[in-house]
């Protein structure tokens, strides 16, 4: 019950993290009517922000004292209702003609920044649930799951309610036979039917509340079923060390730069494709009728979910280094496909599924491994306590980095190619642009990943010689508290 709780917990964060990875950027420009330029402003700022505020989030959370309910679930409790509030007015198109693009801007990055306080403590607690690495793995394997679930809600909701309600398109001026095109251009919007365009924009604010409803409520269930120990990181007399002089010691530790390093690119592969896959299928029309952005990851999503329990298995199986070499690379043949094959419905398909079958290996297998470097640096630094925070808020900040970069990139690779904004077509460099950027660019990413993580160090042997020494070094301290507390009741015998 407890771990089912605590996987619930991982939910929002997905939910809404997918909403906006999958829809922001069709929002923005077709919906919201942004220039592509202001509109990958937005995006990039927005996750740059949300990545450098992980760090501060980290050096809060360790000068943070204990609670009756721990020190990491307070900030989880109070973030919520505020995040809530932020996330829904992303979706919410103001009435302002010059202040469209600080409005998004301003709440993106607020929103950014409350679900990094709900989300980095949330993902340090994976270390205050078990001092056992297999319990660690099943809480991470549960967490996963619900995760990749909340991936299917979050672009499951979000699509079915505005996917009911179709954006009207602009014809390119270039294609009216007119002699002044921008006559024509204003002609077009002034019969144009503007009742459609009001019934999307009220479509996101429904999708946006049940969202936002959806997000209290795995909040409750967490903080409710949860329980944070703190007897399973430290005893509890010991206090947190420096933040500075932790945060030194965890940028000097080998294994977690790597570990790092070798995501960094495996992850800005998987979000650079993902970010342009469905916006490829509606350019090339590949299916317009039975194919969209939410069909598409929901497929994608739904292997994922399956596979998770897979891969689960496999890397307690073969090991975790394996299992990522395995996991990872499986999808480069069929990213090939892309570029190689002309679009068609049971390609997208297929590309769809074996994506969504690497996602969840990239889901599993960073957020398993983490626990192992932290591992990794107790033993080598036994004095050093406390530093749990700044291991997870700066993974988080990566993983935002790369989301960052990803949509930077996808943005104004479209704006230098000539996406029209609502264009009913686009020119023939958008559809070329789109094939290098869902293709060519992530499996040259991939590898780079696959090639850092040869300098991995942490292999099953070593995970498990790790795992030994810790369980004699808290062996040693139980004893020597067990012997300190008996001399104490002798002396107060003897007084």
């Amino acid at each position: 019950c407890s771990k089912l709780c605590y996987a619930v917990g991982g939910a929002p964060y997905q939910i809404t993290g997918c909403a906006l990875g999958f829809f922001l950027q069709i929002y923005l420009l077709d919906v919201a009517q942004l220039d592509p330029f202001y509109a990958s402003i937005i995006l990039f700022v927005g996750r740059a922000w949300d990545a450098i505020t992980d760090p501060m989030v980290g050096f809060f959370i360790s000068k943070t004292s204990w609670t009756r309910v721990g020190r990491l679930m307070p900030w989880i409790i109070f973030s919520t209702p505020f995040a809530v509030t932020a996330y829904i007015l992303i979706w919410f198109v103001p009435d302002i003609s010059r202040g469209q693009v600080m409005w998004y801007l301003f709440f993106y990055c607020i929103f950014q920044t409350l679900v990094t306080c709900f989300h980095v403590p949330y993902s340090a607690l994976t270390m205050f649930i078990s001092r056992e690495q297999s319990e660690r793995d099943s809480a991470t394997a549960y967490r996963m799951t619900v995760e990749v679930l909340g991936s299917v809600l979050g672009t499951a909701i979000q699509g079915q309610i505005v996917g009911k309600v179709d954006t009207p398109c602009v014809e390119n001026p270039l294609f009216i036979s007119k002699p002044n095109s921008s006559v024509a251009m204003e002609e077009l919007n002034m019969t144009h039917d503007t009742g459609s365009l009001t019934d999307t924009r009220n479509a996101y604010m429904i999708a946006a509340g049940v969202i936002g409803g959806l997000y209290v409520l795995c909040a409750i269930i967490l903080s409710v079923g949860v329980r944070e120990k703190r007897e399973s990181s430290q005893l509890q007399s010991e206090e947190p060390g420096s933040f500075f002089q932790g945060l030194k010691l965890v940028m000097n530790h080998g294994a977690y730069i790597k570990l790092i390093a070798g995501f960094l690119f495996t992850s800005l592969a998987f979000m650079v494709s993902w970010n342009l896959l469905g916006v490829r299928v509606e350019e090339e029309e590949v299916a317009p009728h039975t194919c969209s952005n939410c069909q598409l990851s929901l497929l994608g999503v739904e292997a994922a979910t399956l596979t998770i329990p897979l891969w689960q298995w496999f890397l307690t199986r073969f090991g975790k280094k394996t299992a990522v070499y395995v996991g990872i690379s499986s999808a480069i043949p069929f990213l090939i496909l892309v570029a190689v094959l002309d679009s068609n419905l049971i390609v997208t398909y297929i590309v769809a599924v074996a994506a969504g079958i690497s996602v969840a290996a990239a889901f599993l297998l960073p957020w398993s491994m983490l626990p192992d470097v932290v591992d990794d640096f107790k033993l080598q630094h036994p004095d050093s306590h406390g530093h749990e925070a700044i291991f997870f808020s700066f993974y988080v900040f990566f993983t935002k980095f790369a989301s960052g970069v990803s949509l930077g990139i996808s943005t104004l690779s479209l704006d230098f190619a000539g996406y029209q904004t609502r264009g009913c077509s686009q020119p023939s460099e958008v559809n070329i642009t789109l094939k290098m950027l869902v293709s060519a660019v992530p499996v040259g990413l991939i590898l780079l990943g696959l090639l850092l993580f040869k300098l991995y160090p942490i292999d099953e042997e070593k995970r498990k010689k790790n795992k030994k020494a810790l369980q004699e070094l808290r062996e040693e301290s139980n004893s020597s508290n067990s012997s300190s507390e008996s001399d104490n009741t002798e002396l107060a015998s003897i007084v």
